[in-house]
């Protein structure tokens, strides 16, 4: 990764200042080609916050009523970022009475008076394409009641920042960045009169990163689920505009496009949320229903992996299993160490989940995130399976990539007897205690039960050597191992039977009882969901089998089962509010 303060960061920055100053002397547009359609999703709840001056961005809620929000200093970069990308015209949108549309013209035209002239740390060729997108989104919204000469100087503005990212999309990092910066020139220049001539390079360099960015299973290096979500519904966006101007998406614009859906369902839980791994988390609400039936694509993905994930699925309930090594090098900075870690969802109730990561909250919980015990998983003696190396970055914050992660994860999907079967393995830990971990999982057919089996085994002479010596340095009492179960903050979970099940019951009225048949320790123990748009982590549970590995091979067996009073079929209507807590 680029360092910040060096050279080739410097004048990134500087070429991206020039070029911001340069646009300002260009010819403006004068108006859009074609009446432009709103294809983004906003929060209600948070649009109607915004407006009252309860402003959320990163994690930082500061109250500031009737006060412009580029006179708010930003505690942090990343509350910068948010607010110079526009993605709150979404939710200002989303309500759309005469509050709302009043907050958004002023911070819109606030900022064009402030920044507009190529100055201010929004123009960057990914902050500019996201927030060119927002402006053509809502600009119907944006220009009702204003005056000729306001209008003329959104126009001009709008024509400024396409040409800037005509001139330095190519500065963008690849990946979502890229695809941020091209879809923006793509749809700036199709809706924007004396425009269109910036469509072809952009067009045709999307193309290539398509090819470049999107493997043949439809992932993206990061496998980041959310991230990948993100990509593809700039890809959907871009494909429309083009058809809706009469042209023609480049095949492998489209091919991306339909190698990337069956992934996207793969990742979907029962409840239409996406699995929470390596950075992302479930997406807006509906807007992978949405990207999915846009695209018009129909294909599932076919058995095996899917952008490393292994799924199954049977009755109500659906598994996500993170099956494959993490991200390296670049593309690790937001990775987990998640290797065989899963969650599960029943209807619309997700019950066993990730922590989640913990990026808005500051540097402590995104560090905390992304560790094993923050996942449903076994880790040892205090190790993630993975570790994390750090690298100083703008502003003192620190860049963690991922390093010591597992290299070999062989995975095995197959028929039970009674139901689906995932069997899987990762080297995580035989470096440092020479114990191989291998996870396998049952799922009935019925989608009522799931049986789980952990082992730690040493499975040559190098690795029963590097074992003995772990376990001298115990004194022969044995390497502690965890393995936990997050559940989600909605699941109500009690120690029943005198201490030997936990009983966890959803707001569906599902009641799920987890038990064990091993002599490791069973506790409930205090855990935390995190999720962006909240202005803490929240509280939850967890349950921990805890266990000593003294032999070349432990086993723990547990299970997870639907207890037999509740239904097969549910009418499960509760919605859950938007809340800032």
């Amino acid at each position: 990764m680029t360092h910040p303060d060096s050279w080739s960061a410097r004048r990134t920055r500087l070429l991206n200042r020039v070029h911001a100053r340069l646009s300002t002397r260009a010819k403006p547009a004068t108006g859009f080609v074609s009446q432009p359609e709103p294809r983004t999703i906003g929060s209600f709840a948070r649009g109607r916050q915004l407006a009252a001056g309860n402003l959320l961005f990163a994690g930082h809620l500061i109250e500031a009523p009737k006060t412009s929000l580029w006179d708010i200093p930003p505690p942090d970069p990343d509350f910068e970022t948010e607010t110079h990308g526009f993605a709150w015209l979404d939710d200002l949108a989303a309500v759309g009475d005469p509050l709302t549309r009043a907050t958004a013209q002023a911070w819109v035209w606030d900022w064009i008076d402030r920044y507009g002239r190529g100055r201010g740390p929004g123009w960057t060729p990914e902050l500019t394409g996201r927030r060119l997108i927002r402006w053509i989104n809502h600009a119907l919204f944006l220009l009702a009641g204003q005056t000729a000469e306001d209008s003329q100087r959104f126009y001009r503005a709008l024509a400024q920042q396409t040409i800037f990212l005509s001139r330095r999309w190519h500065s963008a990092p690849p990946g979502l960045s890229r695809f941020e910066a091209l879809t923006g020139v793509i749809y700036a220049g199709l809706s924007l009169t004396g425009m269109e001539r910036h469509v072809p390079k952009a067009v045709a360099a999307l193309a290539r990163d398509c090819d470049a960015q999107v493997d043949d299973e439809g992932g993206i290096p990061t496998r980041n689920p959310e991230e990948l979500l993100e990509v593809f519904t700039l890809l959907t966006w871009a494909a429309a505009a083009l058809n809706e101007a009469g042209k023609s998406p480049p095949a492998a614009h489209m091919q991306a496009i339909e190698r990337i859906a069956p992934t996207l369902r793969t990742l979907r839980h029962a409840d239409g949320g996406l699995a929470r791994f390596h950075g992302g988390g479930r997406g807006l609400e509906g807007r992978l229903d949405q990207a999915l039936a846009i695209s018009g694509v129909r294909s599932r993905a076919s058995e095996g992996l899917a952008m490393g994930y292994a799924r199954l699925s049977a009755g109500r309930t659906s598994i996500i299993v993170d099956a494959s090594p993490p991200p390296t090098g670049k593309a690790s900075f937001n990775a987990h160490a998640s290797t065989l870690a899963f969650e599960l969802t029943s209807g619309r109730r997700p019950l066993i989940v990730s922590c989640g990561s913990g990026a808005s909250f500051g540097a402590d919980w995104r560090r905390a995130g992304r560790a094993t015990p923050s996942h449903s998983a076994l880790s040892l003696d205090e190790y993630s399976s993975a570790r994390l190396g750090s690298e100083t970055a703008m502003g003192g914050a620190r860049r963690e990539m991922l390093l010591d992660a597992p290299k070999e994860v062989p995975i095995k999907m197959s028929q039970a007897p009674d139901g689906l079967r995932f069997e899987g393995g990762h080297d995580g830990y035989v470096a440092t205690h020479g114990l191989t971990h291998a996870r396998t999982l049952e799922l009935t057919f019925d989608g009522r039960g799931l049986a789980g089996e952990d082992v730690l085994v040493a499975l040559d002479g190098a690795a029963r050597r590097r074992f003995d010596k772990a376990m001298d340095a115990t004194q022969l009492q044995g390497i502690p191992y965890q393995i936990r179960f997050h559940l989600h903050p909605e699941a109500d979970a009690t120690l029943d039977m005198g201490g030997a099940a936990i009983s966890i019951v959803l707001k569906s009225g599902e009641i799920w009882v987890f038990r064990h048949d091993t002599t490791a320790e069973m506790r409930l123990e205090p855990s935390v969901y995190l999720e962006k748009g909240r202005l803490r982590p929240r509280e939850t549970k967890q349950i921990v089998l805890t266990g000593r590995a003294i032999e070349y091979a432990t086993r723990t067996r547990w299970s997870l089962a639907k207890a037999q009073e509740t239904a097969i079929g549910l009418r499960d209507l509760h919605r859950d509010e938007d809340a800032l807590t």
